[in-house]
């Protein structure tokens, strides 16, 4: 039942993730599933607490976990983690600490200290998270389509939709104190748009690796978000990137019948 389990909790904590992977053939969803489940309670570890040292806490827990996973240890018994151990080979699951780490800023509140900062966040979580699903699905081991400039491309894939993500999380972020961009004047964030639609544009120039398809498919609503706000930055600020669901579910739906992201 465990990975039931899985689903369960990504399909409360990220329905886009969800939603994709149940797209995915049936093989590939039982590999992403785990994995989107481990980040929706990685980022889920800061928020339930008030306390930095607590949250800290938490996420060395999940840190523990993946060491166990890199060093073929018993991995502790856990709906998640069990099933994490299952689809992490050593260097995967090396992969993902630095997604943990960059959880450490919802912690606290210090702001980002500049645009590269920023970004080095960003691919430090959705980044690494879109590289570590591709990996799961048998791409990245340097031959054929799992060529490193195929996964190059899925690093830009993966921070363009940490961004869009990130807007969407703006609103939510302000009224718990955070500061979440590094400049929110109307320029700068149409810049940041502007600089994710690029990083999603050259991803698709590059090409991703087939068998990634299906974790790529996770950043489906990613091109409409940034170019939003790139057109409206303050809708960013606002909380009005949202599309129409009825059009949003239809776009997914033609991706996978397509088998494209």
């Amino acid at each position: 039942m465990t990975l039931e389990a899985c689903a369960e909790i990504v399909r409360r904590g990220d329905p886009d993730r969800f939603l994709a992977a149940m797209a995915a053939p049936v093989a590939a969803r039982a590999r992403l599933l785990p994995l989107y489940a481990f980040n929706v309670e990685v980022a889920r570890a800061p928020w339930v607490t008030g306390e930095p040292l607590i949250a800290e806490m938490r996420l060395q827990w999940w840190l523990d976990v993946l060491d166990e996973i890199a060093s073929g240890r018993p991995v502790r018994s856990h709906e998640v983690a069990t099933e994490l151990a299952g689809v992490l080979d050593a260097d995967t699951a090396r992969m993902l600490v630095p997604l943990v780490e960059a959880r450490r800023w919802d912690a606290y509140r210090e702001p980002f200290a500049d645009e590269a900062a920023f970004e080095a966040h960003l691919a430090a979580g959705s980044g690494a998270l879109m590289r570590a699903s591709a990996r799961v699905l048998g791409a990245g081991g340097g031959t054929g389509d799992g060529t490193e400039s195929g996964m190059a491309a899925l690093d830009d894939l993966g921070v363009a939709m940490g961004l869009a993500g990130w807007f969407r999380a703006v609103p939510e972020l302000v009224v718990h104190g955070r500061q979440p961009l590094p400049d929110d004047r109307p320029e700068a964030v149409a810049r940041l748009a502007r600089s994710g639609l690029a990083r999603l544009a050259s991803a698709r120039r590059a090409g991703i690796p087939a068998q990634a398809v299906p974790a790529a498919r996770a950043a489906w609503r990613t091109g409409a978000i940034l170019t939003r706000a790139a057109a409206h930055p303050g809708r960013v600020l606002e909380g009005g990137l949202e599309g129409a669901e009825v059009a949003r579910r239809a776009g997914l739906l033609w991706r996978a019948l397509a088998g494209r992201w």
